[in-house]
């Protein structure tokens, strides 16, 4: 089996990309990097943005798709998310539908539950309150018409929060390593009591992967750990963890306006795949 998979330079994508060398896959791995970091699977430098109608035959005929590929973030409320990776997005999807891809699995985003708090299931209503959730609920929608049309096994696979070696640096537990390096004596941070759903990266990349190459359990899946964690408790965590000693400067930002205080995501789904595969 051909695997194409989208976004492959970036945070998760190298260790997707990873998971499934080692399972032994053909993998066709594109990125606009100049460089993708991988020996054993066909790398092409290509931008999605171009308007092209030779995707399919491009990356060489893939019979499953995993599209991680999404610019601008942690910008949530730019306009770029609609105006131009939304569309983008789209009609690279819809071409390689059309053109004979099988198997699209596509990233979703905890963003499109809005300021929902609580357990978060695949059931409940959308409410996203980002432009960047909204402009991924509406590539949902997009892809769940087309799907009447043409006729593919089809996963939108829900994020919620992640951490690892080589997240953004503006992520909390980057900046608090960059604070320890730094020397720093205080790191600032919000009250820190706000709960949300962390996985490490590795998990997340092993639960795309078995989403992706399933078909048992379609639509709409959360990868998420489903035990809410505090801010606090994940900073204090790794302290412990690394031997780090820093003073927590707690209160110093307010809380995010756009995410809710308190949420988790469901794991029913992703267990019902998880003992399957």
């Amino acid at each position: 089996m051909k695997i194409l998979v989208t976004g492959s330079s970036g945070f998760i994508g190298r260790y997707v990309v990873g998971q499934l060398l080692r399972k032994g896959y053909d993998v066709v791995a594109t990125s606009m990097k100049t460089e993708l970091p991988f020996n054993n699977a066909t790398s092409i430098l290509c931008d999605l943005n171009t308007e092209r109608n030779d995707f399919y035959e491009l990356f060489g005929k893939p019979e499953t798709v995993i599209h991680l590929a999404w610019q601008g973030l942690p910008n949530y409320n730019e306009l770029f998310h609609l105006e131009r990776n939304l569309w983008t997005s789209y009609r690279f999807l819809k071409q390689m539908a059309e053109s004979g891809t099988q198997n699209i699995n596509v990233i979703g985003t905890c963003f499109e539950y809005g300021l929902q708090e609580g357990c978060l299931s695949e059931e409940l209503p959308v409410k996203p309150n980002t432009i960047y959730g909204v402009a991924k609920n509406t590539l949902r929608i997009f892809l769940e018409q087309l799907q009447k049309k043409i006729p593919f096994d089809f996963k939108w696979i829900r994020l919620f929060y992640l951490y690892g070696e080589g997240q953004d640096k503006n992520s909390i537990l980057e900046q608090l390593k960059s604070a320890t390096e730094r020397g720093d004596n205080i790191f600032n941070m919000s009250g820190g009591e706000q709960l949300r759903d962390y996985l490490p990266v590795e998990t997340v990349a092993e639960n795309i992967v078995k989403i992706s190459l399933q078909n048992k359990v379609q639509g709409i899946i959360n990868n998420c750990s489903g035990k809410p964690i505090s801010i606090r408790r994940l900073v204090e965590e790794y302290l412990q963890k690394t031997g780090t000693k820093i003073e927590l400067n707690l209160g110093y930002y307010p809380y995010l306006h756009y995410e809710p205080f308190s949420f988790w995501g469901c794991t029913k789904k992703l267990e019902s795949v998880l003992k399957n595969t």
